[in-house]
């Protein structure tokens, strides 16, 4: 059973985010803030669950949160900034966005950038640990899957649709004949060294 706060006096928001680990497209960050003492039976780290329980429980979290938001680094960002500092960029986004200001995050991982104001503590798998995280992830995986999905339809032979821009051997062999689109990290390695395209 997943734990609702790591304050139980303070408003807190659960932060992660989905596609650090893409060759193509933007990384997505959510904030979310639950009411406290939620409890939910099915809700833990959306890598655990299937496309229709995610897409489900998308819809249980916007509803039952007090505050959701969503922030994106695009992937012109994550070439100027490198992936940590992006998603760092995302994660803050995210919270910029809240309706509701929280009094402390808990961010999933073991590192973040600290934002003003407002203290964090990281949790080393914390989207299997918190709800607030896990909704999180959920979140930021979802709406991910959706910019990648309509990315996709206009490069429909890397397979985004599938793949969500993770490294598949069907993407990276699309990158291979086709070349890269405006939408490729340029500073992740696309292919193994001996095929590389630049």
């Amino acid at each position: 059973m997943l734990k609702s706060q790591f304050y139980r006096s303070k408003i807190e928001a659960g932060c992660d985010e989905a596609g650090r680990g893409c060759l193509a497209g933007p990384v997505v960050a959510a904030a979310v803030i639950l009411p406290k003492n939620y409890r939910h039976k099915v809700l833990t780290d959306s890598k655990k669950l299937s496309r229709k329980q995610r897409d489900e429980l998308r819809l249980e979290v916007e509803k039952r949160s007090l505050a959701w938001s969503i922030g994106i680094a695009s992937h012109q960002e994550i070439d100027q900034l490198n992936i940590l500092n992006a998603s760092y960029l995302a994660m803050h986004r995210a919270i910029d966005q809240l309706k509701q200001k929280p009094e402390h995050l808990l961010i999933d991982g073991n590192r973040f950038k600290e934002y003003p104001e407002i203290p964090h503590k990281c949790i080393v798998k914390g989207d299997s640990k918190y709800y607030s995280i896990a909704a999180a992830s959920i979140l930021a995986k979802t709406h991910r899957d959706q910019l990648m999905e309509k990315l996709g339809q206009t490069h429909p032979e890397y397979q985004w649709h599938t793949n969500m821009g993770y490294p598949t051997k069907a993407h990276r062999s699309a990158i291979r004949d086709f070349g890269v689109t405006p939408y490729h990290r340029r500073s992740f390695q696309l292919l193994p060294a001996q095929l590389e395209l630049f």
